[in-house]
């Protein structure tokens, strides 16, 4: 019988420790490295679908990824039941591992389907099988989320006693997955989504030491290596996009790419069917206009680069809409906010004016029209009466001493809402009555500010403008707004003047030349002939002439409350300047859809309701459903599941309303939804996921039990409250104060006003989670999944409720589901 040698015991007993050890802190960084892919898919795929369709998908990409989360939840509380609750210490690496690869293989997948389901939002209104292709398309880019979750619950399963820790890594992970997003945009998007896919099987080698899981991994991570180049994942504009129609004309091609935090940019050529973009141009021009090249953003939203090739014509510049201005007063000093491609700057200059200030927030948009391609343009914005500044427009407007005889709205800050309601959940910051109120601050004594729109009938948009102007120019001081503005139009534009100025005789008797010797109708002007108006192009009735008399008038407010569309001022608490649907309209609409009145239905707030819906059914069924089949000593009592159903649903509600609509008001700072997603959602995880670290300690303490989980869910909460206020103090402040700051230093304020909310909110989760594990540890994967459903449910909520209420509302109910969250779970003790 032989003795084992006491050193060798030894050594093998430390390096199993050492084993154990490396392998339990291998865990965390696996679970932070998919928390950090599945959030850069998240946000890189808000970008493939904004280019495919268009951006009111965003909040639906946060609910389905919720609903992957959810379902997850479902998922284990399903399986880990008996036997394999007792078999998760053996095969967890296995569970874990294979679960990070499939979300891996799926997030490939998932791409190449959701290319060929042909939804089209635009067809919504009129075509029921729309809805089924939208709860397809939901579907399956949920699935990656799905397997990401899964490795999230299996680890809490396993890990009861780490929960806080283990949630800590996963927000911190996916705070550093928006900030890789962000980095990543300067790639085409399929490469971003590729190699955010290519983390799953990395996180898989981390967790697992089974040599046949560490192959696969290396076979799934080269498989998603060889396809970097491919354009198979590349995404399809829709088809009613500008860019789609563009090549669809012969000999049409794209002639450069590019991609930077602010979008996707294409540059389209057509030499044998030259490009055409002249907004409001008279009908009674009929020389040839000089060729363009056309840049589109994520496929929409053309901004010309026009030729000049020495030869060029210019007098169509003159008979366009946007001319009046320079044929009321020379302007001296001129403010184009959005560049694009330099239109509004060529009119500016061939005009007449001396000093042209043009500001572009894309610096990649800006390169191609001053660099790149400048000499295309006769190197218009080399000209040196021009000043070429990369910055957000507003953001300029706001740190700028200087003063303009005219300010030029340009490009998509004047085009906002065109599209037939495809951008009416989106936030438009330029249009409000607080930027108007900027823009009127910046002129000159003699000063104007014009706005050219697309008309629609019955007229929407203009009147929107229109409202909205009024109420800040009575905020400015102005008691008869009448008399500070004037608007003419053509048959497909509308062009308006607004002045802290009364228009005199003078001014009006030149516009009514210009208007007449181009052909077009004056809207309004003061001490204007109501006769005069509808000359050229005839509305029956005439809403628009009519709308503003009414707008006006002291019985203002009643005709936006009567108007078949949402026609009220804009601000920067309701940011929505494209929502005009009204559910009262809806019955007459839906009956006039056969004779095309589908399309004054606003297709994408009714891609918003319908995404509600079916995120509604879908949670219901794969996440809540499901869970009858846990037995009842599964469950706990009766009393306890209500009241802990009621905690965890109040928190996902919570937390997704505060997100959502944080992210909104941090666009106004940032200038941009996407910037400000990811630098918003970087800031929020990681400061909640350092508030979860933190309730580690709490639910590590020796003499901690369920009442002292209770006193420590209620101080977070408190501190919610605090941070909510704090928010709002420094969010109003670094809006009015770092206007002249660097994009850098402003997103780090943003950082800053977010922090204690966040690190607060990012408690009373985990500490729930935690109480739970003690008294009911089948429940925590159910748990779990109930929360994640009512953030399916909220992320979608919270946007509709931002249009129908304000931003501020919606915080303010996401507070009240706190403090309800609070109340409804205290221990028995504490009542």
């Amino acid at each position: 019988m032989s003795v084992a040698d006491p050193d060798a015991v030894e050594h093998a007993s430390s390096a199993r420790e050492t084993a154990s050890a490396t392998h339990a802190a291998a865990l965390p960084v696996a679970i932070a490295l998919v928390s950090a892919a599945a959030l850069a898919w998240q946000l890189l795929l808000m970008r493939w679908l904004a280019i495919a369709h268009w951006h009111p998908f965003a909040v639906m990409i946060i609910s389905l990824a919720l609903l992957g989360h959810g379902a997850s939840g479902t998922w284990l509380s399903l399986w880990l039941r008996g036997e394999r609750q007792a078999r998760l210490a053996r095969d967890f690496d296995a569970a874990f591992a294979t679960c990070a690869l499939l979300f891996a293989i799926s997030a490939a997948a998932t791409l190449l389907i959701a290319r060929d389901i042909p939804f089209n939002g635009l067809e919504l209104v009129w075509n029921p099988r729309q809805v089924l292709w939208l709860a397809l398309l939901y579907l399956t880019l949920s699935i990656p989320f799905f397997f990401a979750a899964a490795c999230f619950g299996l680890a809490f399963a396993r890990h009861g006693s780490r929960i806080p820790a283990l949630y800590g890594a996963d927000l911190i992970g996916a705070a550093m997955g928006a900030l890789v997003a962000l980095a990543a945009s300067a790639l085409p998007v399929q490469r971003g989504l590729l190699l955010a896919a290519i983390c799953g099987p990395i996180a898989a080698w981390l967790v697992t030491r089974r040599a046949t899981f560490r192959v696969a991994c290396i076979i799934v991570a080269v498989a998603l290596a060889m396809l970097w180049l491919t354009q198979a994942f590349a995404p399809r504009a829709n088809e009613f996009k500008g860019l789609s129609k563009s090549l669809l004309l012969p000999g049409a091609r794209v002639i450069a790419h590019g991609a930077d935090p602010y979008g996707s940019f294409t540059l389209v050529e057509s030499a044998r069917v030259p490009l055409r973009f002249a907004p409001g141009l008279s009908l009674s021009h009929t020389d040839e206009l000089p060729q363009q090249l056309a840049i589109y953003t994520d496929g929409d939203a053309m901004s010309p680069i026009v030729r000049d090739d020495g030869h060029a014509n210019w007098q169509w510049l003159d008979d366009m809409t946007s001319a009046l201005p320079y044929r009321l007063r020379l302007p001296d000093r001129v403010l184009v906010l959005g560049t694009g491609g330099g239109l509004d700057v060529l009119q500016a200059l061939t005009l007449g004016a001396r000093r042209v200030d043009a500001v572009e927030q894309s610096a990649l948009r800006a390169r191609w029209a001053r660099d790149d391609f400048g000499a295309y343009s006769g190197h218009l914005l080399d000209d040196r009466r021009v000043n070429s500044v990369t910055a957000d427009p507003r953001t300029f407007v706001r740190a700028t001493a200087d003063r303009y005889d005219l300010i030029v709205l340009a490009g998509g800050e004047s085009f906002a809402s065109g599209g037939a309601g495809v951008q009416s959940a989106s936030e438009q910051y330029a249009l409000t009555v607080e930027a108007l109120r900027d823009y009127l601050r910046t002129l000159s004594p003699r000063g104007m500010l014009v706005v050219t729109q697309w008309s629609k009938q019955p007229p929407r948009d203009e009147l929107k403008l229109f409202a909205t102007a009024v109420e800040a120019l009575r905020a400015e001081g102005v008691r008869d707004p009448a008399r500070n503005v004037v608007a003419i139009r053509n048959w497909d534009a509308s062009t308006w003047l607004f002045a802290r100025y009364a228009f005199d005789a003078h001014a009006v008797a030149a516009l009514t030349r210009f208007a007449e010797r181009r052909g077009f109708d004056v809207v309004h002007a003061p001490g204007a002939r109501a006769d005069a108006q509808e000359r050229f192009h005839q509305l029956d009735p005439p809403t628009l002439y009519d709308g503003v008399q009414a707008l006006l008038s002291p019985q203002s407010r009643e005709y936006v409350e009567a108007y078949q569309f949402d026609i009220d001022p804009v601000s920067d608490d309701r940011p929505y300047f494209g929502h005009f649907f009204r559910w009262r309209s809806l019955p007459e609409l839906w009956r006039l859809r056969a004779q095309g009145g589908a399309v004054l239905l606003d297709s994408g707030y009714l891609v918003l309701v319908a995404t509600l819906v079916q995120a509604v059914v879908l949670a219901l069924v794969l996440v809540l459903l499901p869970l009858r089949a846990l037995g009842r000593g599964d469950r706990g009592s009766s009393h306890s599941r209500l009241r802990i159903g009621a905690y965890f649903v109040s928190l996902g509600l919570a937390f997704l309303l505060i997100e959502i609509a944080m992210l909104s008001r941090l666009t106004l700072l940032l200038g941009h939804p996407w910037i400000a997603a990811n630098v918003g959602l970087a800031a929020m995880l990681l400061c909640a996921g350092l508030g979860s670290l933190h309730a580690q300690r709490w639910v590590s303490a020796s003499d901690v039990d369920d009442a002292a989980l209770d006193r420590r869910i209620a101080w977070a909460v408190r501190a919610i409250v605090l941070g909510l206020a704090w928010q709002f103090v420094v969010l109003v402040a670094a809006h009015a104060m770092t206007a002249s700051w660097p994009l850098a230093w402003r997103a780090f304020v943003g950082f800053i006003g977010i922090a204690p909310l966040a690190f607060a909110m990012g408690m009373p989760f985990p500490l729930g989670l935690a109480r739970l594990s003690r008294s009911a540890p089948a429940f925590v994967p159910w748990a779990w999944g109930l929360n994640g459903c009512a953030s399916v449910v909220a992320a979608i909520l919270a946007l509709l409720l931002a249009i129908e209420v304000g931003l501020r509302a919606t915080l303010v109910t996401a507070l009240a589901l706190y403090v309800f969250a609070a109340w409804v779970w205290r221990s028995p003790s504490a009542r």
